[in-house]
């Protein structure tokens, strides 16, 4: 299997000849930019016991991944990039499935208060109505709309629940888990919406959101920057998030033409790995503290 981890990939130079058919194809996905890249990550983490830290990561993902399908679908009513629309639906939908499964198994261990699995529940039942949305082929903008607000319930639940496992921790640095991976969440949401522009499906809510999103986003790094926990590894991913960020950020002011849809498309998919690598290493700080 690819390791989808390994943001390298996306300029590394491959011989055409070297690999068979379907490998070339997804390697030149990956070259796009517009794999998940960490599903390796995902996965790993699935082997493990599940922790508060932990807890938090993949309930935080629920919130990215609504926005994820949202945006996934959008891409391909819009034909961009849409064999790699495809990829990132379907890896989404099974990170759902498997990060649902694990917290699961945390509330058959008796490890979170019932609020907290009423909440897991919710959140499967609103994936489960999105998931059935963007199943059907992206047609028409109406059901583009219909996908993305479904998208949004779903992120409100899946808010609600990282927030209260968050609080479950009762360690400063939970909060900077739940921070980093709210940035995955908003490169999604900032990139949904600009397809949904491109699409027509425009409003001052969608105009409002891009910019709350932005300055959000450029805030919270900022504060992530400013926090004592800190180490080399986290300093340099801080330092790659602020260079993505750039890109991303030039990307969303582009015009919707093919090359500003593929430009936000790619650079979307960059920052997420990115934000995706920070978590981890908050994850990791935060399991230190945890013991």
């Amino acid at each position: 299997p690819f390791d989808f981890k390994g943001i390298p990939m996306l300029t590394r130079e491959f011989s055409a000849d070297a690999v068979p058919c379907q490998r070339r194809v997804a390697l030149q996905r990956v070259a796009a930019g517009v794999l998940l890249p960490t599903w390796a990550t995902w996965a790993t983490g699935a082997q493990a016991q599940m922790g508060l830290s932990g807890a938090i990561n993949y309930a935080g993902w629920f919130r990215a991944l609504s926005q994820r399908m949202a945006k996934a679908y959008c891409q391909q009513y819009l034909q961009v990039l849409p064999a790699a629309a495809v990829d990132v639906m379907g890896l989404a939908r099974k990170m759902v499935q498997t990060g649902s499964g694990e917290l699961a198994r945390g509330m058959q261990s008796g490890q979170w208060p019932a609020e907290v699995g009423r909440q897991l529940a919710e959140v499967q039942k609103q994936f489960a109505l999105l998931n059935q949305m963007t199943s059907a082929p992206a047609t028409t903008t109406a059901l583009v709309a219909a996908a993305s607000e479904q998208a949004d319930r779903t992120l409100l639940i899946a808010q609600a629940v990282t927030e209260a496992i968050e609080k479950m921790a009762q360690a400063p640095s939970a909060r900077l888990v739940n921070l980093a991976g709210r940035q995955r969440m908003l490169s999604q949401r900032l990139a949904k919406n600009y397809f949904l522009s491109a699409a027509k499906v425009d409003s001052k809510v969608v105009q409002a959101q891009l910019a709350s999103d932005a300055a959000d986003f450029r805030q919270a790094l900022q504060t992530l920057k400013a926090a004592p926990v800190s180490t080399s590894s986290i300093r340099n991913e801080l330092e790659l998030a602020d260079s993505q960020w750039l890109f991303f950020e030039s990307a969303l002011r582009r015009p919707a033409d093919d090359a500003g849809l593929n430009a936000v498309a790619t650079t979307s998919e960059r920052l997420l790995g990115v934000m995706d690598k920070l978590t981890g290493l908050y994850d990791a700080a935060l399991r230190e503290v945890l013991g």
